[in-house]
């Protein structure tokens, strides 16, 4: 961006600094600005000072964080974090772990207080030797100026038609939504949002012009009679498709290799797309996403006010049918808040790390080695009565990025730290899959290989909003003839609906996705983060904030995203709005109304 676009965009936030400092320091300002003599006392002015300090401290912490933790969310932090982490048991050792990742921003943040504190022991308190009648009624309309000073700089504004300001105002100093953070700062994230965000019911359309539309109630489609073949759902820690060689034989003159030979293998064998997206960048957005067909708006769905709605996944359906249903993640049981997720999607059995029983595969920090706990799921999903439907979800190839010892050396190391646990992830699965075709019920399942959501980019292709929420989506039936590559928009919240149509599941059910399989339906793709779309349909790319459009991309002919099309291509934007409002209506109206089943 220009130099003019960037000076745009920090005096913009100097508004959302000024709202920040203002909230941080409110106590300190009521207590120095008070009219009364005992402010001038040693002991009070000394507990103004360390109040002040330890307040403006928590406030630079928290930015300091987002200096590392926004790569991975690409989102200010906000206060959805607090529920996010509420469940690990690992708390210290992550937080120990982060620093020691992190060292030279905490060594600043240390140098940063200090300088504060320096500064504030420069600014003196004269003492008032004659506090008169005279001093109180000055210093009370002083308390009076101060305290509309304080409404306006935190309303944003003095006008009376001026609503406090939220994280969406940052909008108004960018001219992309991906840029509303360097406007914003993380304090100011985290207090707006400490209050559950709820959602506004909507009307753009007729309920009969809506469904024709876009209708998230599926139909079955009576191809035939039900299959129950088994399903499982491996769902891998930050598996960003920029890592996997097959589905990027274009990059770097047609010499890129990838990190994961045998997901390239498995590729080869599966049904894909050249286009394939998470709906969040969060594990916590994942779960819902690929079992429930539900994508997080604004904040994890799971951490929502909504999270209590009565909603139909994919194992409630199969559990219904006779399956059985098991989830399986290696991490200490709780953590992430899947166990309670797990629960709420009907699922009848998990298993982590208290069921596995063995501290001695333990990474010491998220969870069980990935190699072992998928040879434990193995042979544990070997005593299930078929059919059965069972999800999967790694944490090994999780910041601090760390392999176990006996591996050092043996996987490729690339630019990113993520890639070479990422090479281990993938012997993992390899030896899973050697593992599982022993096993009698193999033959007669179906697959699903995801990533919960894409992680830090390193080639220019993947550093662009949709790469972005690149992931590889495979299918794979050893079975049967599922194999072949399309150009068809999938996502994660498309992977239920398509199962469930190739197991030729013969009742409605409700879901936000498509069948991934079905040639005859107009799908769209949809991504949000922070309350920004990203909406994509055909060759395009549409990012909208909610209210209005801000750029058109043909992702076709550039996918670099160097030409906005905005302005040059009217109709196409209409047509995409009109599909993106369509999804907005039935996601708000039946989130607001608890309408996410099929009844």
């Amino acid at each position: 961006m220009s130099t003019q676009e960037l000076g745009v965009i920090f005096l913009g936030g100097l508004k959302f600094d000024i709202v920040a400092v203002l909230y941080i320091n409110s106590l300190f300002i009521v207590l120095q600005a008070l009219p009364f003599k005992i402010k001038y006392r040693q002991g009070y002015q000394t507990f103004c000072k360390w109040l002040f300090i330890l307040t403006n401290t928590i406030g630079f912490i928290a930015n300091f964080s987002d200096f590392a933790y926004y790569k991975f969310t690409l989102k200010r932090t906000t206060a959805s974090v607090f529920s996010q982490f509420s469940n690990e048991q690992n708390k210290a050792k992550l937080l120990f772990d982060f620093l020691l990742d992190y060292w030279y921003l905490f060594i600043i943040l240390i140098l940063f207080i200090y300088g504060f504190i320096k500064l504030y022991d420069l600014v003196k308190v004269k003492k008032c030797y004659s506090y008169r009648l005279k001093t109180f009624l000055w210093q009370t309309i002083a308390l009076v100026l101060i305290a509309g000073l304080f409404v306006i700089g935190v309303r944003g504004g003095w006008r009376h038609s001026t609503r406090p300001i939220t994280l969406s105002n940052a909008g108004d100093f960018v001219k992309v939504p991906a840029d509303m953070s360097l406007v914003l700062n993380t304090p100011f994230s985290i207090l707006k949002t400490l209050k559950a965000a709820n959602l506004k019911p909507v009307h753009y359309f007729s309920e009969s012009e809506l469904d024709s539309l876009y209708n998230p109630i599926h139909q079955p489609q009576h191809k035939g009679e039900f299959k129950k073949l088994n399903v499982v759902f491996l769902i891998i820690e930050s598996l960003g498709k920029e890592h996997i060689g097959t589905l990027n034989k274009d990059l770097l003159n047609g010499t890129y290799k990838g990190y994961t030979p045998f997901i390239d293998s498995l590729a080869e064998q599966s049904f894909t797309s050249t286009r394939t997206y998470a709906n969040g960048r969060k594990s916590i957005d994942a779960l819902p996403s690929v079992i429930t067909g539900i994508p997080s708006i604004k904040e994890p769905f799971v951490l929502s006010s909504y999270s209590n709605n009565n909603t139909t996944s994919i194992a409630k359906l199969l559990g219904n049918e006779g399956y059985e249903t098991a989830f399986f993640h290696g991490a200490p049981n709780g953590s992430m808040g899947f166990s309670a997720y797990v629960n709420l999607a009907g699922i009848k059995h998990y298993y982590g790390k208290t069921e596995y029983n063995n501290d001695q595969d333990f990474d010491g920090i998220w969870g069980i080695w990935d190699e072992p706990f998928m040879q434990y799921m193995a042979k544990t999903m070997n005593t299930f009565k078929p059919p059965f439907f069972t999800a999967f979800f790694s944490v090994s190839s999780h910041h601090p990025f760390k392999i176990p010892e006996k591996y050092q050396g043996k996987f490729k190391k690339g630019p990113l730290p993520v890639q070479e646990p990422l090479g281990y992830t993938d012997m993992a699965l390899r030896k899973f899959f050697e593992t599982a075709k022993k096993m009698p019920w193999f033959n007669n399942t179906l697959f699903v290989l995801c990533a919960d959501h894409a992680t830090v980019s390193y080639l220019p292709e993947y550093q662009t909003i949709p790469g972005y929420f690149s992931i590889p989506i495979l299918f794979y039936y050893p079975g049967g003839d599922l194999k072949g590559r399309t150009d068809k928009l999938i996502q994660q919240i498309d992977i239920m609906p398509t199962v469930l149509n190739y197991l030729n599941y013969d009742k409605p059910y409700f879901a936000f996705g498509f069948d991934a399989m079905d040639k005859t339906q107009h799908n769209f793709v949809v991504n949000n983060n922070d309350g920004n779309f990203n909406f994509y349909k055909g060759d395009y790319l549409l990012i909208n904030d909610g209210k209005q459009s801000q750029s058109l991309y043909n992702l076709k002919q550039d996918r670099l995203l160097k030409k906005n099309l905005l302005s040059l291509q009217p109709d196409t934007v209409l047509n995409m709005e009109k599909y993106l409002k369509a999804f907005i209506q039935q996601y708000n109206n039946r989130m607001i109304a608890n309408k996410l089943t099929a009844q």
